[in-house]
């Protein structure tokens, strides 16, 4: 069996520790506050942005996995040293370093986004995921790391804490049969990344010499706009109908002047009032995977998440 280090214990990193397990590999998972091990899974207190550390306890790993997760408002801050502590520490252990990414480093997309669309981002955040991807590449490039990455879209799924997902925050609102607000256009198509095909992803790019040197996006179902998802996700529940409206923009930006993480998604508008839609296909091609049925994602959401009678 491989050992697989997981820096994070976040959901990401959670569900990606549990794929690994019940694959056969020794997981070993790092966080700043530890955690319970388990008979499959090693919890270690390490800072994520302590190279020297994360070395140490990632030594002898087959694979090292980011599954990192800044306060949002903290990624120019927080992500630099983090992604400079890891690339270390991938060197110095010659394990190879999976990346948990996201699809922000594309910008403003014209068309649905594939692993070989332009870096375009324009926004502070965008550019710091760029960033931390050309530092990886280059280090690939120059032959002193392996690495890969994989580019998710927005999360659903049962393992998602409701406050970082732009579909489970809504479930009070369903439930109760009130009125769904979400960010940007509900009726713009968006890809959706279920969490457990985020963590299939994740270890296939970590034990497969054919994912380096290359970002691979996790694959999703057919796009479904914010309006279609809460109105799938009702249905699935037995809530009433959804009744799903926009936000207006002006008023999250004057939120935003109170609370950071608004001001943040006011940042990013444009994944929000278009199509924001993925593409996949050479993940699929390459690999095998797949995306988890719609059907199958909103009955394992709405089993784990239905109120209790």
């Amino acid at each position: 069996m491989a050992l697989h280090v997981i820096v994070g214990k976040g959901p990401v990193g959670t569900t990606t520790a549990e794929e690994l397990a019940a694959r056969g590999h020794t997981v070993r998972v790092l966080s700043r506050s530890g955690g319970t091990s388990t008979d499959v899974v090693e919890h270690r207190a390490v800072d994520a942005a302590d190279a020297e550390a994360l070395a140490r306890a990632a030594a002898g790993a087959d694979a090292l996995y980011n599954a990192v997760n800044p306060a949002y408002s903290r990624w120019p801050t927080d992500w630099p040293p983090v992604a400079a502590a890891l690339l270390t520490a991938a060197e110095r252990t010659g394990a190879v370093l999976v990346t948990m990414g996201n699809l922000y480093g594309y910008g403003r997309p014209s068309a649905p986004m594939t692993p070989d669309s332009p870096l375009a981002a324009t926004d502070v955040k965008g550019r710091v995921r760029n960033r931390m991807w050309a530092d990886a590449l280059a280090a690939h490039e120059a032959g002193r790391v392996r690495i890969t990455e994989a580019r998710a879209a927005d999360f659903v799924g049962p393992q998602v804490p409701a406050g970082q997902s732009h579909l489970t925050r809504q479930l009070p609102a369903l439930r109760a049969g009130r009125r769904a607000w979400v960010v940007g256009d509900p009726d713009a198509r968006r890809s959706w990344a279920y969490l457990p095909d985020v963590a299939a992803t994740l270890a296939t790019l970590g034990t497969d010499e054919r994912a380096l040197g290359r970002a691979w996006h996790v694959p999703t179902t057919a796009p479904r706009t914010q309006r279609e998802a809460l109105a799938d996700l009702a249905a699935a529940m037995g809530a009433p109908a959804a009744r799903v409206s926009g936000i207006p923009w002006p008023v999250l930006r004057a939120v935003g002047v109170a609370v950071p993480m608004m001001r943040e998604v006011v940042a990013i508008r444009h994944q929000f009032d278009q199509e924001y839609v993925s593409d996949a296909s050479a993940t699929t091609a390459a690999f095998g995977l797949t995306a988890t049925p719609w059907d199958d994602v909103l009955s394992a959401t709405a089993a784990a998440l239905r109120e209790p009678a």
